[in-house]
């Protein structure tokens, strides 16, 4: 089953590493991308451009509105995502607990995720 692992972070913290910390820390996500890579579990996994890069568009009663930045009420934000093929919750929290090990600070939200248009990686394994 393919999961979305959803990575938080408080962006200010993040912002503020040096190019040096920045690089550690991805250095330390990459071996475990490659450990999934290798174990065929891995799918897309993207970082997101700072929420002042954002744009949100809210649905109200007349035309939908555009607002620049996501202002979400929370403390932290959506920072990026995993895509990974993971046997069942407790493989997957197996995933989550390596990732938390490298990415200090961060919080995972895990949530099984159903295909609308599945890509070549899922088509290949059901033979289609």
């Amino acid at each position: 089953m393919m999961y979305a692992i959803l990575c938080y972070h408080e962006e200010d913290v993040v912002c503020s590493w040096s190019q040096e910390q920045d690089d550690a820390v991805m250095a330390k996500i990459a071996v475990v991308q490659e450990r999934l890579t290798k174990a065929g579990k891995m799918g897309a996994s993207l970082r997101l451009l700072p929420t002042t890069a954002a744009t949100t568009l809210r649905k109200t009663q007349e035309a939908p509105l555009v607002i620049d930045g996501p202002f979400a009420e929370t403390k932290e934000q959506l920072l990026g995502f995993y895509l990974v093929d993971a046997a069942d919750l407790d493989d997957v929290l197996a995933i989550v607990k390596d990732l938390s090990e490298v990415n200090p600070g961060a919080t995972y939200e895990i949530r099984p995720v159903r295909a609308f248009f599945p890509d070549q990686r899922a088509e290949q394994k059901t033979g289609t």
